[in-house]
Order: structure tokens, then sequence, then C-alpha cells
């Protein structure tokens, strides 16, 4: 009796302490985009702004690996595509900032969700339930309600162009899944170290180049003032620490949990757009009876389309639904097939 109680607190504990992890990190994906939006309205380099986060991290977990002076567990070449990929989905989903709505930004990003499950059943050869896929299905209804709202369809949404803003997250979903899916086959097996510190040098590496190229003019025609400085200061903090805690959760809770977290993101933007962007809120006065009682309610609503509330709603139902059946993310080999088994095994191991 003992033990089992014993067991269970340990297993209370894990579940609080994965929470507190998974929604700080939210938090701070919520100021990361707060402030990449924030900086397209001021600079269009979508490209320097990730140049600051790849910047940090292979400044700071560079020297970590400098300091080791350990051979590479994965090959270079795999941490290169990583980082090209990771480089064009942070361009494309900063880019979209300038046309479309944070909302909108938000709540599309849940679209690596749909591609993590393509990409793990067709390279990882991971299994999934009928319930992971009905919920996955609902997750897509409830994104296509953005779409629509963005359109114009229920009072129109906000930006320059919001379908070209919607189109650029969603491309930009499908780099960030790649990224995710082969951190996360990394972090798992070999050094997170060496994962988080390639993946910032090849990034930065990456990202300077395209910027002599795309962005070299704009950076030069900008006018650096203490705001657009202090906006940059505060992405490249807070992507630094989204680099550095997100493989922590992604091998300790898993690719499901990890999703399901930043979800909540959506929320905290929306407290941010409050208190930070000053926008408006709308309150109506609810009186219900209830026989001789009378009960009035005041309630208060952010003032952006009402379908963004109902696809919240439901992407919120289809993530619960998905993860209703989720396996073990501690498991790491149960899902591989034989072949990604030699794989795994012909990469040299530092002991």
């Amino acid at each position: 009796m003992i033990v089992a109680m014993g067991r269970e607190n340990e297993g209370m504990l894990k579940t609080l302490v994965d929470l507190g992890f998974g929604q700080l990190v939210s938090f701070v994906l919520a100021i990361m985009t707060f402030s990449a939006s924030l900086v397209s309205t001021q600079v269009d380099a979508p490209l320097f702004l990730s140049f600051t986060t790849y910047s940090a991290v292979a400044l700071v977990y560079g020297s970590i690996m400098l300091y080791r002076r350990h051979k590479l567990m994965v090959p270079w070449y795999c941490y290169a595509l990583l980082g090209f990929v990771d480089v064009h989905g942070n361009y494309l989903v900063n880019k979209a900032f300038q046309f479309t709505s944070i909302t909108s930004v938000t709540i599309l990003d849940c679209w690596t969700i749909v591609w993590s499950i393509i990409l793990t059943w067709m390279f990882l050869a991971t299994r999934y339930s009928l319930w992971q896929f009905l919920g996955a299905a609902i997750c897509v209804g409830g994104l296509a309600l953005v779409l629509l709202s963005d359109a114009g369809v229920s009072g129109g949404g906000s930006g320059s162009n919001p379908l070209l803003g919607d189109f650029l997250v969603i491309v930009g979903s499908i780099f960030f899944t790649v990224s995710n899916v082969g951190e996360e086959f990394c972090v798992k097996r070999k050094d997170r170290v060496e994962v988080v510190s390639m993946i910032g040098v090849f990034g930065m590496l990456i990202s300077a180049t395209e910027i002599t190229v795309l962005e070299r003019n704009t950076l030069a025609s900008t006018k650096w003032s203490a705001g657009v400085f202090s906006n940059y200061v505060v992405y490249a903090v807070s992507s630094f620490l989204f680099c550095t805690l997100m493989p922590f959760v992604l091998k300790r809770s898993g690719a499901a949990f990890f999703n399901i977290s930043m979800l909540t993101s959506d929320m905290w933007a929306v407290v941010i757009r409050i208190f930070i962007y000053k926008q408006k809120v709308v309150r109506c006065s609810l009186e219900m009876e209830f026989g001789d009682f009378c009960i009035n309610l005041l309630l208060t609503f952010l003032q952006v389309d009402w379908l963004y509330y109902l696809a919240f709603l439901i992407v919120v139902v289809g993530i619960a639904i998905y993860a209703k059946s989720e396996k073990d993310p501690n498991d790491t080999n149960a899902n591989l097939d034989p072949e990604y088994h030699l794989i795994d095994d012909q990469i040299p191991k530092i002991t």
C-alpha cells in the first residue's frame, strides 16, 4: 500500500512538473510571437530576426561543445539539413506577421500536429489509432475556420493579405515539423547540447548567407531606434529560452504533450494583446432567471472575429482526443522499424 501510494505521488509530481515546464515554454513562445509581430511592423527582415536567435544559441552551446572537445555523434550534414529547414520555417512564420493577424499565426501553427503524424508515420514507422486520426481531423476542421474568417466569410480578418499570411504559416509549419521530428529523434538518442548547438551554428551560417542577398539593403536603410533594438533583444532572449527548453520537454514528455502545451500560447497571446497592444475589449451584460432568482453576468470578450473562439475550442477538443491514446513518449525504440534501428546503431557513440 505504501509503495503504491509512493508511486502514485511520484507520478503526480512528474505530471505537475511536466505541466509546469510545458506552460513555461508556451509562455515563452507567446512572448516570441508577440515580439516578432512588433518587429515585423518596424523592419522587414525576418531572416535577421532568426539570425539573432541562432547566434545566441551557437555562442552559448557552441562554447560548451568546444570545451567538451567531443566528436559529433550525428553526421554534420544531418544538422545542416535541420538547420536549413528550421531557418526557413522561422522565416516564413515571421514573414506571415506582415500579412495576417497574430491570432491566425498562433492558431495555424497547430498544423505541426498534422504534419508530425504524417512524417512520423512515413519515416519513423509510428502507428496511430483511429482516435488520434479523429483528433487530428477535428484540429484541421478548427484550423479551416481560421482560414474562412481571414478570407472575410465572417467579417474579415486583419492584415494586408490574410490568406497569403495563412499560407506562409502553414508552409512554415511543415518546415518546423521536419525540424522538430529530427530534433526529437536526436535528443532522445544522442546529446541534447550537441543537437541545440549544431542547429544554432548551421542556422546562423545559413541565415547570415541569405541575409547578404535578401535583406542587406533593408538593414542598411533601417533606422535603429531604442524601440526597434529592444524588440530584437526581447525576441532573441525569448527564442534562446525556447530553443533551450524545447529539447528538454521533447525528451521528457514527447512531441504530443509538447504540441498540446504549445496550444495554450494562443491564450497567452490574447492576454498580451489586451495588456500590451491595448486592444479594445467588448463587454456585455447577461441576465439569467432561475425561478425567483435573477443573476446578472458581465462578460468580457477580446474584439476578434467570433470564428476564432470557435476555432480555438474545436482545436482544443481535437488535441484532447488525439492525446487520449498517446503512447509512452519515453519508449523511444518501440515505433522504429528495423532499418531505422540499423541507422541508429551505425552512428558512432562516445563512451
